[in-house]
This record gives structure tokens, sequence and C-alpha cells, in this order.
């Protein structure tokens, strides 16, 4: 679909994705930003929550429903706490506009699954097959005419160009091994006692190792790739704002040497615009900091026979709103880069 200029609506503006979101949308040249809503800050001006915005974005947060803010806008947005975009997405569909969902509501396919690790039934189990999951890397083709798509987790996102490569080759057994580091932000904007200053600072905790609602999703997505693997993933929260390091083991089923690694990395992403493949440094979250690239590096350990790959990227842009905007560029015909060639901040 090739528009010259859409209207794009952000909800749940308040929150860091959705302020992420609107931030990359006020310097994208194509986009006219229509609403902004977030209904517990409704009525107070968008630069109130973010003061980095002034001068970007004017808007005033609002509490206006789903279809009006669909029949003003052709894409929306939705950065919505965890079940609340099931009931938001048919009506914005029926009302003909686009949806790129930020939340876990539509990323995992199986309703069972998703009753499993969310704790509930889904409520718009009809829609989970229309749902394009937005890995650009994996699905570009199917992004380009979607009307919904789930945007991936933050973790999933850096575990699966990391991995990618490697999986689709043949040459790894289970299970992977994603041991991940994220920046705090990645747990939202509400405060918790975990996500206190005192309790965050200088510290590094692992959490839910085993158990996060993560872990399911990689593994459909190496599955999606031809596939079917098991994956243990080990969060761990750091003393960082922004940014995710990922040291991804994988077991290998043959031999493979360092050469033939890279090979497949340099093969895998030879033209994708953002994600880059170092050869003789490894990645870190401050190369990629603000910015959508992710960083990725492979090692082979032969005696071992053991890969492990890494990948950075910053939560809040690849591993959010930066590659849903690349998603919406798909949807729209728009060149991917446009509104996001920008180089990570630095130091």
């Amino acid at each position: 679909m090739q528009m010259d200029r859409i209207r794009a609506s952000v909800a749940g503006a308040s929150g860091y994705a959705g302020g992420e979101v609107v931030r990359w949308l006020a310097g994208h040249r194509r986009v006219e930003l229509i609403h902004l809503t977030a209904f517990r800050e409704q009525g107070r001006a968008f630069t109130d929550v973010f003061p980095n915005l002034r001068g970007f974005a004017s808007q005033t947060l609002n509490g206006m429903g789903w279809r009006r803010l669909a029949e003003e806008s052709d894409v929306v947005f939705l950065a919505l706490p965890h079940g609340a975009a099931v009931e938001a997405v048919p009506e914005i569909l029926e009302a003909g506009a686009r949806v790129i969902d930020l939340g876990a509501d539509f990323r995992l396919k199986d309703p069972a699954s998703y009753a499993r690790w969310y704790g509930t039934a889904h409520g718009a189990a009809h829609l989970l097959e229309r749902a394009v999951y937005g890995l650009p890397e994996a699905n570009r083709d199917s992004l380009r005419s979607a009307k919904l798509v789930a945007n991936p987790g933050c973790y999933p996102t850096a575990a699966a160009l990391a991995l990618l490569p490697l999986v689709k080759s043949g040459r790894v057994r289970g299970p992977l091994i994603v041991d991940a580091k994220s920046g705090v932000s990645g747990a939202g904007r509400n405060p918790s006692a975990t996500t206190h200053f005192s309790e965050i600072n200088e510290n590094v905790r692992p959490y839910k190792l085993g158990e996060h609602r993560h872990g399911p999703e990689m593994e459909q997505t190496f599955a999606a790739a031809g596939v079917p693997v098991a994956v243990y993933f080990a969060p761990h929260l750091t003393p960082m704002t922004r940014g995710i390091l990922a040291t991804c083991y994988a077991p290998l089923a043959e031999p493979l040497s360092s050469n033939e690694a890279l090979a497949l990395y340099r093969e895998a992403y030879r033209d994708e615009p953002f994600v880059r493949v170092l050869e003789d440094e490894l990645p870190q979250t401050k190369a990629t900091l603000g910015s959508n690239f992710c960083d990725v590096a492979v090692r082979v350990d032969g005696e071992r026979r053991l890969a492990v790959a890494v990948s950075a990227i910053d939560n809040l842009v690849k591993g959010a709103a930066g590659q849903a905007i690349q998603n919406m560029n798909l949807m729209f015909g728009f060149p991917e880069t446009e509104g996001l060639w920008v180089p990570a901040v630095f130091p």
C-alpha cells in the first residue's frame, strides 16, 4: 500500500514505549500525528508528561473511544497493558484503520499458550491468525499487506536476531540458552519496589528464570523459521536505563567453524538496514543506544561444539517503538529506513 502521507495516533502515549513512538513519529516526514491517548492522564498536555518533546508534539492527552480514533487515523499504535488491546483491536479494524500492537496480546498464535502465560483467556482469538509477527528480518513480505501487526517483545527481538541465522542453518540442537540483560525501562513507567533506584542501582538481578513470558515467544519464532527448538530464557535486570545485551548459547548438532558461522550471519543480514554484523569486536549496548540498530556477533567453540551469539539493541527502539515504525513503513510502502536512519547516542 503506497501513500504519500498518513495519519497516525498513539494509544497509551504516556508510557515509555508510547512516548518513544511519539518521539520517532514527530520527526517522520510522511506522518501526521493526530491523537495521543492516555486514559489515566487525559487532559494533560503531552509535553507535561514528556518534556523532551516540547516543540515537537503539542497534543493534549485524551480518552477518545476506539471507533473515533480509528476513523480519524490510518494507523493506530497501541502501547497498552497486556489484555487491553484485545478489546481495542476488533473495533479499530472494523472502522478501517491498521493496528500495530506493541503489547503481547497478539504475539502468541496459540490461544491456549496465551491463557497459560498471561493468566486469562484470549478475548479475540479469531484475530490471532490475522496478526503478522512484526520482525521485519523474518516477515518482511507479510508485513507489507498486514492490517494487524504484533510487534515483538524486546527480549525476543534480541534473541531472534542473535540466533536466527544459526537456527535456520539446521546446525543447532536444543535447548538454546538465552542469557539477556535489560535496562530498567523495560519494566515500564509505573514504579515498583524492584525497579526503585535504591533497589536497582549498583545491582544486577536475575528474575523469572525459565518462567518469563518471552520464552514461548522465542520458541514460536524459531518454529516459524522451520526449526522447532527449546529455549531456556534467563533475563536479568541491570542498573541502566536503556538497552539489552543478549548472550545466546547454541549447542551444535554438527561441526561448524568460526568462518562458516560468520558467513551465515553475513549472508543472512547482508541486505538488512538495521542489523550490523560485527567481526573483530563484540556488541555493546552503548553502541545502539537511542537507535533502531541491532549489533550481532557470533563465536564458535569447536572443542565444546558450542556457538555463542551476542546481540545488543535499545529495548525502547528496536525492541519496541523503532521496530513498530519500521513495520509501519513496510505496511504503507515507505522506504523502510524512513524516519529511523539515526545513529546511536554516544557516550
